[in-house]
């Protein structure tokens, strides 16, 4: 008997054996990400020309920072991200007029849920999971800082010192970083309500050491976000720890069905690290725009020949380039047939 994808999906998530390997790839719409039913419709198009196995949805990288009163430049860009028109908070003392949002009324929460529900109309028997930030890389995004090490924000002249902050207005950020969980938790909910399989929650580049030792991480990441990853009561969870020394077995304990990472990133261990949640990984992300076909085909194979028996949804390790050839997303989706 044939089982469905989103069958498949589950069943691998949940730790179990299922009747083959699934794949899926992603990668932003730069020029049709700024209303509801273009990326939609982008998204749509994509699943259905390469027919993924299951689909990461890739809103706008700056959505959830828009929703706490962020502007952005949508007609210049720089790699994903918008130029920054403006930060919320511009001195410590601004932390405290971070407040908790409501969804029903945010413009930018409503766009994407209204996205979700054209998807949802467009691939009913698709698993269909929402990319999200958590509420630390919302927060430094807030205050006009990159959540990478040794990266800017687009458009940010004069960043506030987020190190400082911590330390000058520590309460201030715990309230900050309450009300955005509150938030994104509210959010959550509002994603199950409108049919998503899942969230992708991205605590985007903050678990590297050079941002935030394993104490500061634990105080001000790790709390709020057991809220907001508490709050899907049906649907899976993937975290996705972005960058160089992402340090995914941190996240073993944490409420999620499937950890990603980026694998051939400096200082992160390979598809061999134990782990007890399903890994979600496996081809290099960086090779998708040129004539690489052969590399991926290759490294595809070899992760899962290492996968071999395993929870594991095969993906790159990260949003491949916008220029990503047809051949290369060809190639990836073949690989597991």
């Amino acid at each position: 008997m044939s089982i469905s994808k989103k069958q498949r999906f589950e069943q691998i998530l949940n730790g179990e054996k299922s009747d083959r390997s699934i794949v899926s790839g992603w990668h932003h719409f730069l020029d049709k990400e700024q209303s509801a039913i273009d990326l939609a419709e982008a998204t749509i198009d994509f699943a259905k020309k390469y027919d993924w196995d299951w689909i990461k949805i890739n809103p706008r990288a700056t959505y959830l920072a828009e929703a706490f009163g962020n502007q952005y430049d949508f007609n210049d860009y720089r790699w994903v991200f918008p130029r920054q028109s403006q930060s919320i908070i511009q001195n410590f003392a601004d932390i405290w007029n971070v407040k908790e949002v409501e969804v029903a009324t945010s413009a930018p929460l409503q766009e994407q849920l209204e996205a979700v529900q054209y998807i949802r109309e467009g691939l009913p028997e698709t698993p269909i999971i929402q990319t999200m930030f958590s509420p630390l890389t919302i927060l430094m995004f807030l205050t006009g800082n990159s959540s990478y090490v040794n990266q800017t924000m687009y458009g940010s002249e004069k960043p506030l010192d987020f190190k400082k902050l911590l330390l000058s207005e520590r309460a201030g950020v715990h309230q900050a970083l309450h009300a955005i969980a509150l938030t994104m938790a509210k959010y959550v909910e509002a994603l199950e309500a409108v049919g998503v399989d899942g969230v992708f929650y991205a605590v985007t580049g903050t678990a590297h050491p050079q941002l935030f030792d394993e104490a500061t991480f634990n105080e001000f990441s790790r709390p709020y976000d057991l809220i907001v990853l508490n709050a899907m009561k049906k649907g899976k969870r993937i975290l996705h720890t972005c960058g160089a020394h992402a340090q995914p077995a941190r996240f073993d304990d944490y409420p999620v069905e499937g950890i990603s990472w980026d694998t051939e990133a400096k200082g992160n261990p390979g598809l061999e690290l134990p782990l007890e949640k399903t890994k979600v990984a496996g081809v290099d992300h960086e090779i998708f725009d040129g004539m690489n076909d052969a590399l991926i085909e290759q490294q595809a194979k070899r992760a899962l020949e290492i996968m071999d028996g395993q929870s594991f949804l095969l993906v790159p390790n990260c949003a491949v380039s916008v220029k990503a050839t047809e051949g290369a997303l060809n190639t990836l989706r073949n690989s597991v047939l």
